[in-house]
């Protein structure tokens, strides 16, 4: 009988509704080697435990979990081999050019690994919220900062824009357009073009105006309406699809965390 842990392999992947996302992979691999190999579009990975050894365009790196980020360009060659006996668990974003144009590729060459502790926990927030139906407008909120942290990573990014006196203005567009949309929401994209702001200033106003991201804002919106919509007797699965949520599921999660209980129970109060 060998010794050591088994060999294991567990891989998911899926093409979320957030758009400049191409793909959505987690994986653990204890005895896995990449050949050398190219994508098409950027891949933005992190670790959740173990080490990988890596080559990208011939310079090897190392990595760990901690704090750590890795991008690897579209077009050029890479591989990836487990280090140690338990190897490691890992998640990827795969990105398209709307998200990073490809004139960068040659700076994220030359720095394909970010220590970058903060950069880090935003791609968790968002595999968090892409592992969740419905929360597709979170996703987008927390891809634009990711964008920006990105940007400022390969220095081509402006300093970002402090909110001054417009701010109350436009998170008052914003909130406005939000509450006339409150049934069928809206992508980020969509609300930065009406209100012709970028959509990583658009969040900040608003934030600095109502103390709580705007993505967090629809979700209170939405609760608070399904919260009467079931005092008048209305069942869940259709209050859910009434007042904006993927699925009775999605409704569920955050009924129970806003208000302590799920929307059954508080219906039946």
């Amino acid at each position: 009988m060998a010794d050591g842990p088994p060999r294991t392999t567990t891989v998911s992947a899926w093409r979320p509704p957030v758009a400049g996302i191409t793909e959505v992979f987690h994986a653990h691999f204890t005895e896995h080697a990449y050949p050398s190999h190219t994508h098409d579009t950027w891949a933005l990975m992190i670790l959740n435990d173990g080490a990988v050894d890596f080559a990208c365009d011939r310079h090897r790196h190392g990595v760990t979990g901690a704090g750590t980020v890795v991008l690897l360009p579209p077009g050029v060659a890479h591989d990836g081999r487990t280090v140690t006996a338990t190897g490691f668990r890992k998640r990827v974003l795969y990105l398209d050019a709307t998200v990073l144009p490809e004139d960068l590729t040659g700076r994220a060459v030359d720095a394909p690994v970010f220590g970058d502790a903060l950069l880090r926990h935003r791609i968790h927030q968002l595999h968090t919220s892409l592992g969740h139906a419905g929360d597709v407008f979170e996703a987008e909120s927390r891809l634009a900062f990711i964008r920006e942290r990105l940007h400022f990573h390969l220095d081509v990014l402006r300093p970002n824009r402090t909110p001054g006196r417009e701010a109350h203005r436009l998170a008052a567009a914003l909130r406005d357009l939000l509450d006339s949309r409150l049934a069928t929401g809206l992508s980020l994209h969509e609300a930065a073009a009406v209100l012709h702001a970028h959509p990583t200033h658009l969040i900040r106003c608003f934030k600095q105006t109502y103390g709580l991201p705007p993505h967090a804002y629809l979700t209170g919106k939405r609760i608070g309406w399904a919260r009467g919509l079931l005092l008048d007797g209305r069942r869940p699965a259709e209050v859910a699809a009434t007042v904006g949520f993927h699925d009775q599921a999605h409704l569920n999660r955050h009924f129970t965390r806003h208000v302590g209980t799920t929307p059954a129970r508080y219906a039946a109060t």
